[in-house]
């Protein structure tokens, strides 16, 4: 694993809990650090009870939104694309196609709301079949960390 700045983890990680608590708060099931079929792996996949996969991207710098261009690797995975930030981001720094999230470790609120671009049937299914599965094997694991 990569070392990162001292504090960046716990940043990180508190912006994926309030991403995470609004995306209950709005109807999706969130689930964090979902590998794709292309590889890269979201920090934030969600499914709303219609099935619609939400994705978002946490930065909680301009140098972590600098250093990374693999995000648009994802978008043809979602139907709606959101990067998520902790307060005091500077916004105009983000591409303005997508939505935004303020988050902090108690919640977090849309800025920009995300455009809709669905995504075709069978990509669709893939994914929520990986979900699915990756939600299921974690829950197994928490319960069972011998578990093979």
């Amino acid at each position: 694993m990569a070392l990162v700045a001292p504090g960046v983890f716990g940043l990180t990680s508190d912006v994926a809990r309030g991403v995470s608590r609004m995306l209950l708060d709005r109807g999706y099931s969130p689930l964090l650090e979902l590998t794709l079929p292309n590889g890269r792996r979201l920090d934030v996949a969600a499914i709303s009870d219609a099935g619609e996969i939400a994705a978002v991207e946490i930065k909680v710098s301009l140098a972590d939104f600098r250093a990374d261009e693999k995000w648009t690797e994802y978008l043809e995975y979602c139907d709606r694309y959101y990067f998520a930030v902790p307060d005091g981001f500077p916004h105009e720094v983000l591409p303005d196609a997508h939505g935004l999230i303020v988050a902090d470790k108690f919640g977090g609120a849309i800025v920009r709301e995300a455009p809709h671009s669905p995504i075709i049937a069978a990509r669709r299914k893939s994914l929520l079949i990986r979900f699915a599965r990756t939600a299921a094997e974690r829950f197994v694991r928490a319960a069972d960390p011998f578990a093979p």
